[in-house]
């Protein structure tokens, strides 16, 4: 068996990743819902995809660490909050507790909106639920997914898994955030087996 993150293709790594969120019930359970709501263009994505991963690779309960689950879609007919709620709220409506309290959902097409006041960063438009993904702080956490029609887990990842696997967190490259080194210190925290790595890699080639 390859090293994890170190000889595995990017294939391989898609196919370990979906073997352990498949193993996370929780997760699947959300994804399964999430699919019969039929929200538009919508992924999980955040730390319900990528602690899972860190979890198996250092021996841990697979949902340790995961606090709630992000949900989002794209819908840019109606940029209200008043549009969004209604959405967040038919989503609640969808769970049982504990799930119901810990699904957070977001139009992803009005994050622009409320970012910057929030975050103090500037933010531009999306032009759909994956371009999130692209301004994670960590290229680490840029995984989402979403469970098909046919069962099929789609896996949207702009910088590739070798870094998550390889328990390897970096900055984003294409978007210097202000919040990355507090979140890699949380990291940390929970899972000190990860390492920080602020030296540059080129993800040109990852698709």
């Amino acid at each position: 068996m390859s090293m994890p993150g170190v000889e595995a293709s990017e294939s391989e790594l898609r196919e370990r990743l979906t073997t352990i969120l498949r193993a996370t019930p929780p997760l699947m359970q959300v994804l399964s819902v999430a699919r019969r709501l039929c929200l538009p263009d919508w992924l999980v994505f955040s730390g319900a995809v990528y602690q899972p991963v860190l979890n198996h690779l250092t021996s841990r309960a697979l949902d340790y660490g995961i606090k709630d689950y992000d949900l989002g879609y794209f819908d840019a007919s109606d940029l209200s909050y008043d549009a969004e709620d209604v959405v967040i709220r038919r989503v609640k409506a969808a769970f049982d507790e504990p799930l119901r309290s810990m699904v957070e959902v977001r139009n992803q097409a009005r994050v622009h909106l409320w970012f910057e006041t929030k975050f103090r960063e500037p933010y531009g438009p999306l032009s759909c639920t994956a371009e999130a993904l692209e301004r994670f702080a960590s290229a680490t956490f840029a995984v989402g997914v979403r469970l098909e029609s046919d069962d099929r887990l789609y896996i949207e990842a702009p910088f590739g898994l070798a870094d998550l696997f390889a328990l390897r967190l970096r900055p984003n490259p294409r978007r210097k955030t202000v919040g990355f080194a507090r979140t890699a210190a949380d990291v940390r925290r929970r899972w000190p087996e990860v390492v920080i790595d602020n030296g540059p890699r080129d993800f040109s080639g990852v698709k």
